[in-house]
């Protein structure tokens, strides 16, 4: 270790946006505590694996990273944590090369735990909290290397999904206060960031457990209300939010909004009512449909997304058809599809009606190019259309991507004066990888002037 730079760093994020969120505001703890930020695969100090339990191959995915950090360096120290270091402490314990696992409340206080730290011999140390405990907020955000920040509002869940691990690994829903949202988003504003995307596990459940879980008022609508009159935000995004708390004051907000984006990503997990209920879903396809069509109302240009479960037990083809068909006809602009996979401590695993892998993963594949489509003609409807895009930093075969408000992918020669920019651009032609090709706009003219 005497060669390494005592105090380095190294991240790896595995899952949703509110990890990366979580990632960066642990990262800024450890660079305000003289550590220096490198690369995952180089020799580090201290390499830190923010883990996911959504995905199915959570402890295969953190054997790999484990692997690569002690490739990169034999004598680093290993700590994990995130929501499969809250569930499965124990397992990640025993993986060889990790050092410490973390739980839900823990994870902020990683600086008090490295100090003394050495790398273990055998199975790493855990501290973890019982899940009830983790009745407190911490903000968070990401910057980085993205045109776009991830800004935590929300954590936590008092839903009891049957599919579900989420309240396990995360607990209660609670809230950031308003006023520290604000300066959250103001703080990320004047670091020229142009897009800002709200983040949470349910934040349409905006307004639980603030601070000391003392009772306040806020909610969703209030919350989203305060952010629109800070000024410097050029576009705020809301990452997905159930349909029973999308409310329509909330999306008639966004329709009026200078800074709210016409994009919705609503979570539907099923067509089928009868699958709705097992799952204990907190709304039925009608009330779906009606979400759906109120945004095309306001909003018919507005970009939809939705989460969809294949699998299920107790989803005969009959109702994977029901699903399917619900979907076909929805005006929806794409959808993310997710395979269902037995998870321990929750109600599905007991259910009957379990259906073969090689079928879910059948439907699987059937939603994801109906997805496809829906995706292509909604990007169809755009064509011609002068939209504002902001333009990210990758570079891939001298090509640079961007999205449009309403969430539109475009593709134009890579500018480096045109990274982290807001540019007019007419939509012109859909390209063989699914990206849109975009021409110059008088509008670009008159932004200048």
């Amino acid at each position: 270790m005497e060669h390494l730079h005592s105090k380095t760093a190294a991240f790896h994020t595995l899952g949703c946006k509110l990890n990366f969120a979580e990632t960066s505001t642990i990262a800024r703890q450890l660079t305000s505590a003289g550590y220096q930020k490198v690369s995952f695969d180089e020799p580090a100090h201290v390499y830190i694996i923010n883990t996911c339990s959504v995905t199915e191959n959570a402890d295969r995915e953190c054997k790999f990273h484990v692997k690569r950090a002690m490739k990169a360096n034999p004598d680093g120290l290993v700590v994990i944590l995130g929501c499969y270091a809250q569930l499965k402490p124990e397992e990640i314990s025993a993986i060889t090369g990790v050092d410490l696992v973390l739980g839900a409340k823990e994870k902020f206080n990683i600086l008090s735990y490295l100090d003394d730290l050495e790398k273990s011999e055998s199975h790493g140390i855990i501290h973890s909290c019982e899940i009830d405990e983790a009745d407190f907020f911490i903000g968070s955000y990401s910057i980085g290397d993205r045109t776009r920040a991830f800004l935590k509002v929300q954590d936590g869940c008092d839903y009891k999904c049957t599919y579900c691990t989420i309240p396990l690994a995360r607990g209660i829903s609670r809230s950031d206060t308003i006023e520290s949202v604000v300066k959250n988003a103001t703080e990320i504003s004047q670091k020229g960031i142009k897009e800002i995307v709200l983040t949470g596990v349910n934040i349409g459940d905006y307004g639980k457990g603030e601070f000391g879980n003392k009772k306040h008022e806020h909610t969703f609508l209030d919350l989203i209300s305060e952010l629109d009159q800070v000024d410097g935000i050029e576009r705020i995004r809301i990452s997905s939010i159930e349909p029973n708390l999308l409310k329509n004051e909330s999306i008639e907000l966004v329709a009026k909004s200078k800074r709210f984006v016409p994009h919705f990503h609503i979570p539907l997990q099923s067509g089928s009512d009868d699958l709705l209920k097992k799952m204990k879903r907190r709304y039925m396809s009608g009330l779906y449909a009606d979400r759906v069509a109120k945004i095309r109302e306001v909003m018919p240009d507005s970009c939809i997304g939705v989460d969809v479960i294949v699998g299920f037990p107790g989803e005969t083809e009959e109702k994977f058809l029901e699903t399917y068909n619900f979907l076909n006809e929805l005006p929806i602009s794409y959808l993310h599809v997710f395979t269902y996979s037995e998870r321990e401590n929750t109600e599905a695993v007991e259910m009957e009606g379990v259906i073969p892998i090689p079928e879910r993963k059948r439907r699987n594949k059937m939603l994801r190019i109906l997805s496809e489509k829906k995706k292509m003609a909604f990007y169809q409807t755009q064509l011609g259309k002068t939209l504002p895009v902001l333009w990210e930093h990758e570079n891939k075969n001298g090509l640079m991507f961007g999205f449009t408000e309403n969430y539109v992918r475009v593709q134009k020669p890579f500018d480096i004066n045109s990274v982290n920019e807001i540019e007019y651009l007419k939509l012109h032609k859909i390209q063989s990888d699914g990206t849109v090709s975009v021409l110059a706009a008088f509008e670009n003219f008159l932004a200048k002037v």
